[in-house]
């Protein structure tokens, strides 16, 4: 024979598990909005942390390719954990040339995504033409806003995309959190018992 606390138990614990994804939402909007203020340290920081990821991958992927050296891609292993491991300590001894090259790579990016969005809603002219046409139209103008502060603006525009990054992803968790707590809440109360 089942409980009927037990459905009002888990939709408790589904609850409180939404309540914590709000929870850390508002963390990240916090940090977001620290990172938005404060856009050089936020680059910098970010920078010194891709660097130890990188770093850190190196060490683990020689790792990975000693313990499988005798599989055919062990060499291939050891080549891409020496460049991994190369380009963390690159990082981490000039974070301001790898902030400005990371500028570049992400102004172009804009630039080529905004070009390929535009010609392909101007080509296609699907059921979101508008929508495309728009978001084209912001990559471009976003690559070329970028490309014009290059390379001064590089010491802000990673540590503003990552900071806007945090804002909007702790955003959707907030909304997620809240409007998963809504739903538990409204079945919850449907339950027998």
């Amino acid at each position: 024979m089942v409980k009927s606390t037990e459905p009002r138990g888990e939709a408790a614990g589904l609850r409180r598990d939404f309540g914590r994804l709000a929870a850390l939402g508002v963390v990240l909007v916090l940090a977001g909005l620290v990172g938005l203020v404060y856009t050089a340290v936020a680059t910098l920081t970010s920078m010194l942390l891709f660097g130890w990821l990188l770093l850190i991958g190196g060490v683990v992927g020689v790792l990975h390719a000693v313990q499988s050296r005798d599989g055919h891609f062990f060499w291939l292993g050891v080549v891409v954990a020496a460049l991994n491991f190369a380009a963390g300590v690159v990082v981490l001894r000039m974070p301001e040339a790898a902030a400005e090259a990371l500028t570049m790579f992400a102004a172009l990016l804009f630039l080529t995504g905004g070009v390929f969005r535009l010609v392909g809603s101007l080509v296609v002219r699907g059921p979101q033409f508008g929508w495309t046409l728009v978001q084209g139209a912001f990559g471009l103008f976003l690559g070329v806003l970028v490309l014009l502060s290059w390379p001064s603006g590089s010491q802000y525009a990673i540590g503003a995309f990552f900071s806007l990054t945090l804002l909007f992803d702790g955003l959707g968790l907030i909304a997620t959190g809240f409007g998963g707590r809504r739903i538990v809440g409204m079945v919850s109360d449907r339950l027998p018992g």
